[in-house]
């Protein structure tokens, strides 16, 4: 796993820095290192000639708050800082005493602020008086800058703490990146994340953000059944396997077949067979697609499981699983994660604890889909996928994540890596496709999105 995409809770991230601390890093030069990163990105947005208020707070996101606005009068820029509480960290108090510029006491208009009240770690909602500076300071600026993290955000599970907070324009995240960055509510409100490298090691049991995959072309002497045969179970809603089979062509796999006891017409480049599941050239089966909820779903739900192939479960088949039923990998929206929890007696109190809670419970892959996606495998690793496009937002487009998955499990990827892989294809075909588009352009884009990922 790259250190640069590593995704820290509050507690390792202290453990992060502290790590730096014990090997002779003080926690001064690691403030130096935050602000004057983060400085570099609000130089981009303010200039010399944008107004810029940082708003600091009592913690040592307070302090990085003062660093940057020492970076920003070095270079020539417009600032103010603006104290809502006087530094009670000697870090935070020392990069007090090096800045130069100018402190207000009060709201004031600018063009851009920065807000570094509070960043990670916070665990309860702003004061009041915090709260109403907070929100005066956001409306009197146009752009809105959040260091580490946007005030009032819980670092671990994403939550608001207040109601009313302000949005941002830019997130910059210090050292690592945090739940909250890739978890709803708050990673809506964040606008565009980067993050400042202040020397982090890399931690256990640390989370990812999803990062471009590589793929290779085939090998010299390779063919279709090497490169994987997948099976598409279509059930009483066979246009839905149909969305998830033309995903997967593109994704890798070397032969897509939907598999249907009803004739279909297919394109020219997909074979439709009846549903034999004892074919022992099929290397993975995708089933719950348009399968229905009706006991002819649930037959198919469990002939394909019981041909002890891996197995890729989404849709209907998330609601079918009856007792000593599991899968390879189940792709749950937020209706289907319900029912999964149910179904293993799992539970998490966001979105990141309840995948890989259910996970270990279940001993599938769990690629909780949604705005913001989540990849769990039963050994505890996880996974986030980066924001990606709201435009998927529309019906079909799970259909194509299960197929780009299937696919990647199909071409001889372990299954944590296939998740990864397949909801990396999704979100690059989203971004490449024009909107508004439809689950069916957005599936011809998969082989697009499988194209920039090629190497030579």
């Amino acid at each position: 796993m790259s250190v640069s995409r590593q995704v820290l809770t509050a507690d390792q991230m202290r453990a992060a820095e502290g790590a730096l601390i014990a090997g002779g890093i003080g926690v001064d030069e690691l403030m130096q290192r935050a602000g004057n990163g983060a400085a570099d990105y609000v130089w981009r947005i303010a200039g010399p000639s944008r107004r810029v208020t940082v708003l600091t707070g009592p913690g040592n996101n307070g302090g990085d708050g003062w660093v940057i606005a020492e970076a920003i009068r070095r270079r020539g820029g417009h600032v103010v800082v603006l104290p809502a509480a006087e530094p009670r960290t000697d870090a935070a108090r020392l990069a007090q005493s090096l800045y130069s510029g100018a402190v207000v006491d009060g709201v004031v208009d600018g063009d851009v602020l920065v807000d570094c009240l509070f960043g990670t770690g916070l665990t309860r909602g702003l004061g009041d008086a915090d709260l109403a500076l907070l929100n005066g300071l956001a409306a009197r600026h146009g752009k809105r800058i959040a260091v580490d993290l946007p005030s009032g955000i819980a670092t671990d599970t994403g939550a608001a703490l207040n109601d009313d907070l302000p949005d941002y324009h830019l997130t910059i995240a210090l050292g690592a990146w945090k739940p909250a960055h890739v978890l709803m509510p708050a990673c809506a409100r964040m606008g565009e994340l980067r993050l400042v490298d202040i020397g982090c090691g890399a931690m256990q049991d640390a989370g990812q953000v999803i990062g471009r995959p590589r793929f290779h072309a085939p090998a010299a002497d390779a063919h279709k059944y090497r490169r994987g045969l997948l099976g598409v179970v279509a059930g009483a809603m066979p246009g839905a396997a149909m969305l998830a089979a033309t995903a997967a062509q593109g994704a890798g796999a070397g032969y897509v077949k939907v598999l249907s006891d009803a004739p279909l017409a297919v394109p020219v480049d997909l074979v439709c067979a009846r549903a034999d599941f004892s074919d022992a050239r099929i290397a993975v089966l995708l089933v719950g697609p348009g399968l229905g909820r009706d006991a002819a779903g649930h037959f198919l739900l469990a002939e394909a499981l019981a041909a002890g192939r891996p197995t890729v479960l989404d849709a209907d088949g998330c609601h079918l699983l009856s007792k000593g039923m599991a899968a390879t990998i189940a792709t749950p929206h937020e209706g289907e994660l319900v029912a999964l929890e149910r179904h293993f007696g799992s539970h998490g109190e966001d979105k990141i604890a309840r995948a890989r809670n259910l996970a270990q419970a279940s001993g599938m892959v769990i690629v909780a889909k949604g705005p913001d996606t989540i990849v769990a495998s039963p050994d505890g690793r996880w996974a986030a996928a980066p924001r990606a496009s709201s435009w998927l937002s529309t019906a079909g487009t799970g259909d194509v994540l299960a197929g780009a998955i299937a696919s990647r499990l199909a071409n001889g990827a372990d299954p944590f890596a296939a998740a990864c892989e397949g909801v990396w294809l999704h979100g690059e075909a989203a971004r490449i496709t024009p909107p508004p588009f439809s689950a069916g352009e957005l599936a011809k884009s998969i082989a697009k999105a499988y194209r920039a990922s090629l190497q030579s």
